[in-house]
């Protein structure tokens, strides 16, 4: 999230410290941040309201490559901060920029504070003057097979990007890497989801964005290393509208932070899946316990239920019992009887007419000698 915030944090507490009176003592303090820009704020103890600050940060680009800042980027400065410091020149040794700071002279309360905010964002203004000036006034470079020399340029250590400087667009083409597979997938499903928005007529005035999971054309030639990723080619279209008046700053800033935009926006949504499902599985477990809560007390109610039948029981009187008793002998009785009854009555019947009737022989014969 720092990558895209304008304002530097530290800087700003320092800046607070020092304007409030707190440092009684000459204070000379060495800030880095995003582990390329340095930062030196001096102040002496007999004139506490005045502060210099100096700063240095490589250039965007390898190929324009220089200790000095730049003449767009020196006059952007002056412009910005006209009201709220003054340009050293020369600027502290081994810095590229120095700026005086008269707290005495910088409004109170809030506008102080809004003050020292744009003051925190030097890096942020020299930066995307740079950018601007890349954009608006580098001339087109072709090779020789009709293709424009893509121009490296390093904003993030080991996260360049390219920028493409055509007649009629400038194409800026992200070459995306992530660390683990599943923020490829979710990077994948939102780079197809801007593609889709871009290409809508709603947003017609908006850069043009497709994504390849292949290095584009423009990039060919390229050393391997640039070109070996595991979430594909996010390339942006940006046309002269796009970088005229107000729009520039902004969208200026947008192509410089867009890697770590998407890579917050993952880290967001992965955070958001988690969170949906450790809710889900809770829920889910709650409802298990509360059924096996149910359960108990429903084996409790029939173990109540059966103490109350036996005490129903107990509570009958003798008399009943032993009348049950008696019936149920006396029945027992009645069936053995009729057992046998049943038993002579088919001994008689097969008796009578079951009785297999003698033939007496019609021929007799006589044994032959």
């Amino acid at each position: 999230m720092a990558f895209f915030n304008r304002v530097s944090p530290a800087l700003v507490e320092i800046l607070n410290k020092l304007q409030s009176g707190e440092s009684l003592t000459d204070f000379d303090h060495n800030l880095y941040e995003y582990g390329s820009v340095r930062y030196n704020i001096q102040a002496s103890a007999s004139s506490p309201q005045i502060v210099n600050l100096s700063t240095w940060m490589p250039p965007l680009s390898p190929e324009f490559s220089s200790d000095c800042l730049p003449d767009c980027a020196l006059q952007d400065v002056k412009r910005v901060y006209l009201d709220s410091a003054e340009v050293v020149e020369p600027s502290k040794q081994g810095y590229m920029l120095t700026l005086r700071i008269d707290f005495a002279e910088l409004p109170q309360r809030k506008d102080r504070m809004k003050a020292i905010s744009e003051i925190s964002s030097l890096h942020a203004v020299i930066l995307s003057s740079q950018m601007k000036d890349m954009l608006w006034n580098l001339e087109p470079r072709y090779m020789g097979n009709g293709m424009c020399n893509p121009i490296k340029i390093v904003h993030q250590l080991k996260e360049p990007f390219f920028v493409i400087k055509m007649l009629e667009k400038t194409t800026v083409i992200y070459p995306m890497r992530f660390k683990d597979d599943t923020d490829v997938i979710l990077a994948t499903s939102f780079f197809q989801e801007l593609v889709d928005v871009s290409n809508l007529e709603a947003h017609y005035k908006a850069p043009r964005c497709t994504w390849s999971p292949i290095p584009p054309l423009e990039l060919r030639g390229e050393p391997f290393q640039y070109l070996t990723t595991n979430g594909g080619f996010v390339s942006l279209e940006i046309f002269s509208q796009h970088i005229r008046g107000t729009k520039a700053d902004n969208t200026v800033w947008n192509l410089l932070t867009f890697v770590s935009y998407v890579k917050y926006h993952v880290k967001c949504t992965r955070g958001f899946i988690q969170r949906k499902m450790r809710q889900r599985q809770e829920s889910l477990t709650e409802v298990i316990r509360s059924a096996r809560i149910r359960g108990d007390e429903d084996v409790k109610k029939h173990q109540i239920g059966g103490h109350k039948n036996v005490k129903k029981l107990m509570n009958f009187s003798r008399s009943k019992m032993f009348k049950k008793r008696y019936t149920i002998i006396t029945n027992k009785i009645k069936k053995f009887h009729y057992r046998i009854k049943i038993k002579w009555l088919l001994h008689r019947f097969r008796r009578q007419w079951l009785r297999v009737q003698k033939i007496p022989l019609l021929r007799k014969y006589r044994k032959l000698d």
